[in-house]
């Protein structure tokens, strides 16, 4: 777990970080800023500049200045965790293609049970014929592999992130990491020496963009590349699908939330080519316009991609993907994406496909769709419908791969620090539904009809005594995935009404009866054993921190800014002198012409001293 521990420069010899550092690189010739080093365990040691700390995460170790010169945030320590998962079994995979084998301490050995009783001969032939096949390299963390993988991060901040790969992640030929300001690339060369990975990590001070650009040609090709950036990563995108080589994995992050949950929809579809509608299963559907836009953006190189996990969790959303070459593959894209009609009335959706194809023999036929699948207004409240899309209409996860990450996690529980939480969100999704996109909320049901809440239990039991399947959503904790038709879901909900007494609220015919009686596996076994799924807030105030100025500037304590500003409004005033308390904004601007009989205060001192700053 991370641990923030102050240093003192007398605990510590202080001494300059050697002149290679990235500032060479800020000269505009894109060389990437490495310091080279001989022996790992000959390395110099690394000065600690007055005022920085060193932050603990994982088996990293990062050297962090105290002013907001270096965008870091300590909150996303899942995602960095989940990634070093993802990568770690991508590389299992891969690396055994290529006759290496994935070697990490204190990990158990995976034993596969059977599930039949009785064992084929052949079956059992096989099994001791590939376990005799083991491949005679071996990778372990923090070693170089020659036939490993490279990484590139395109958008590093403080490195933290690349070093927890060079140290963590067995298996890799080089890790890159890249960030457009010098200081950034400075201090993620010093990161990389203070570590002692500076064989595996290799700055670079380059615009991401230009940077994946230029390794687009097919040896020059990255195994992974990583983007997190501070906010949008629609710029990158096209850069990245190029860049990535065949069978190569995309880990991208989205913290643009609002845009993609509704608040914005024509900022959606100007970034990612997809309308986003306000609706209880946005964060589902964020998940899905960021794969259409990854989809879209690899058809017009002739690629396409497959998700392997897909998350939203806290204030974020993280995609797994690989990409692939395959002209004939493309053509399935169209008949992948869908566009959304959500009812404004009563929360109804239906999903209509952008094209069609249809098996015939050896050969597929592909057509357009036919629709729309509703009305011009909705069959269940006479309401209109809004036009969402095109999202992702297929699985967005692989459930195999899915539960080989999560059998390592189980395997090594003292490996991350977020384990239970990966356990958690990791189990909810091996039990998701794979072909039902989007999904309901039981309090927005219960909220169009105006009555109590049934328990989860209870609905999830209706729609299965109904003969639909059902599962839970990892992306929202009232959300209910089925295959049940609209009609049938307000029929259930109808019934509940009648089953509570609150017939004077029944508006509609009952068409069906639905029993509420609660079965045995309508409990997951996720919630069952009380999984960490749902994680409450870490900390105060622990959301997406400011953004990282340019030029190294200090920025404004947001605490502090919070409090004078914000949230003044909370009590009802109603006497005019608690006005008093308040700073007069136009006083500090110089623009206040009321004097001492502004009913605001005026703090002389304070303006004094930002005049002689």
């Amino acid at each position: 777990q991370k641990t923030y521990l102050p240093v003192m420069e007398t605990e510590v010899p202080t001494s300059n970080p050697p002149a290679a550092s990235a500032e060479s690189s800020a000269d505009g010739t894109g060389q990437s800023a490495t310091i080279s080093t001989g022996d790992q365990e000959k390395m110099p040691s690394v000065g600690l500049l007055p005022g920085e700390t060193v932050v603990k995460e994982g088996k990293a170790a990062i050297l962090f200045p105290s002013a907001n010169e270096v965008f870091y945030n300590p909150v996303q320590e899942f995602n960095r965790d989940l990634t070093c998962a993802v990568i770690t079994e991508f590389a299992r995979e891969l690396l055994a293609q290529r006759g290496v084998k994935v070697v990490l301490p204190s990990e158990q050995e995976r034993v596969v049970v059977s599930l039949s009783e009785e064992t084929n001969e052949a079956e059992a032939q096989t099994e001791e014929k590939n376990g005799s096949e083991e491949p005679a390299v071996t990778a372990a963390a923090g070693e170089r592999c020659e036939r490993g993988l490279r990484v590139l991060e395109g958008l590093a901040a403080s490195g933290l992130r690349s070093v927890r790969f060079a140290l963590e992640v067995p298996g890799l030929q080089s890790v890159t990491a890249n960030d457009f300001s010098a200081k950034a690339a400075a201090l993620i060369a010093r990161n990389a020496q203070y570590n002692g990975v500076s064989h595996l990590l290799h700055a670079s001070c380059r615009d991401a963009s230009m940077l994946m650009y230029d390794m687009r040609a097919k040896k020059d090709r990255y195994d992974v590349i990583d983007l997190d950036p501070y906010g949008s990563p629609a710029s990158f995108l096209d850069a990245a699908v190029q860049s990535v080589s065949e069978g190569g994995l995309l880990c991208i992050t989205c913290t643009d939330m609002a845009v993609m949950a509704g608040n914005s929809g024509e900022t959606c579809y100007s970034k990612y080519g997809s309308v986003s509608i306000k609706a209880k299963y946005c964060h589902e559907m964020a998940l899905r316009i960021i794969l259409h836009s990854l989809d879209q953006r690899a058809g017009v190189y002739q690629r396409y991609i497959q998700p392997l996990l897909s998350v939203s969790v806290d204030f974020y959303i993280r995609v797994f993907v690989r990409v692939f070459t395959g002209q004939a593959t493309v053509k399935n894209s169209a008949s992948k994406q869908a566009l959304v009609y959500n009812c404004v009335g009563c929360g109804a959706f239906h999903l209509q496909r952008m094209g069609r194809r249809t098996s015939n023999g050896k050969h597929m036929k592909y057509s357009a769709a036919t629709g729309p699948p509703v009305g011009p207004e909705c069959e269940h409240c006479g309401q209109r419908h809004q036009l969402g899309g095109p999202i992702w209409a297929e699985s967005i996860h692989d459930l195999e791969f899915v539960q080989k990450v999560l059998s390592a996690v189980l395997g090594n529980p003292c490996r991350f620090g977020t384990s239970k939480r990966i356990e958690g969100v990791l189990s909810m999704v091996t039990e998701e539904l794979e072909d039902v996109p989007l999904y309901y909320t039981v309090d927005n049901l219960s909220s169009t009809m105006h009555c109590n809440t049934p328990s989860l239990l209870q609905f999830r039991s209706a729609l299965l005594h109904a003969g639909h399947r059902v599962s839970l959503s990892h992306a929202c904790k009232n959300a209910i995935k089925t295959d049940a038709p609209p009609a049938a879901i307000w029929d259930i909900m109808r019934c509940w009404v009648n089953f509570t007494g609150e017939k004077e609220k029944l508006f509609f015919v009952i068409l069906n009866t639905a029993c509420f009686t609660v079965r045995e596996d309508a409990n997951p076994q996720s919630r069952k054993r009380h999984l960490t799924r749902f994680q409450e807030n870490p900390q105060a105030f622990w959301g997406p921190k400011a953004r990282a100025k340019a030029g190294g500037g200090i920025s404004a304590d947001l605490q502090d800014k919070r409090k004078k500003f914000q949230n003044k409004r909370k009590n009802q005033i109603t006497d005019s002198s608690q006005l008093k308390t308040f700073p007069c904004k136009k006083f500090k601007q110089g623009t206040c012409t009321h004097g001492d009989e502004c009913c605001y205060f005026h703090d002389s001192e304070q303006t004094n001293e930002q005049k002689t700053e």
